[in-house]
């Protein structure tokens, strides 16, 4: 497919619906208001296609970005990229996108150590949700790798900004429900801090109770090992 028979596809699939609901999580107005199930069929249509992902994302639109990091190819596409990307990021939901997309490159784990530190929103975000994604996939690493992070999300997560704030909570319980060590670890960081204030604007989105989540998720892994 080419850019403009995906342009019309995605300004086909838009409904006033959708973008007011976009809108007021930050979308902006450069948007047609594409359903994920509607993103979902064209990824599938599309496949693979990394030249069309970088003609997608430079369009500014934000229905075609969303799409952008679906079709992306993860072993083609260049670190300097990802970095030219992460400083287009202007909401949580085109951060959250970038980030699944970063988790499945060879740069997953230097982007996530760089990008935590960082005081940008959005950048910092897509950082510490990458940070859950390597705590949720990469088996590989020992417990002690994510012990620093604990440290910090103890000793930052209250001075950090909102969406920061956000993404180093949902960090958090991703880390608690790797080990059983962690686990202990990560409760008593949820102790610590107590809880955690995201501004979610007018949507219905709320901050999950860290310790709440971290035990519901272990307790779900449990009872699956055992059916197993």
């Amino acid at each position: 497919m080419t850019l403009a028979e995906v342009l019309q596809e995605l300004e086909a699939s838009g409904t006033e619906q959708t973008q007011k609901t976009y809108k007021r999580h930050g979308a902006g107005d450069n948007l047609y208001g594409v359903s994920y199930a509607s993103f979902g069929k064209l990824q599938k249509k599309i496949k693979v296609n990394q030249p069309l992902a970088e003609q997608l994302w430079a369009t500014g639109n934000y229905d075609a970005r969303i799409l952008a990091t679906m079709i992306a190819d993860p072993q083609a596409i260049s670190e300097e990229l990802l970095e030219a990307w992460v400083h287009d990021l202007y909401n949580y939901s085109l951060a959250d996108a970038l980030s699944s997309l970063v988790s499945r490159t060879a740069y997953a784990q230097p982007k996530m150590e760089q990008w935590t530190q960082s005081s940008e929103e959005w950048v910092g975000r897509t950082g510490w949700l990458g940070l859950a994604n390597l705590a949720m996939q990469n088996q590989d690493l020992p417990d002690g790798y994510f012990e620093p992070y604990l440290d910090l999300i103890r000793q930052e997560i209250h001075t950090r900004k909102n969406y920061i704030r956000h993404s180093m909570n949902t960090a958090l319980i991703a880390i608690g429900a790797r080990t059983s060590v962690l686990e202990q670890k990560a409760l008593t960081v949820a102790a610590q801090i107590g809880k955690v204030v995201v501004n979610h604007g007018d949507t219905g989105c709320k901050t999950p109770d860290a310790a709440a989540y971290i035990l519901k998720t272990n307790q779900r892994k449990q009872a699956k090992a055992k059916k197993a």
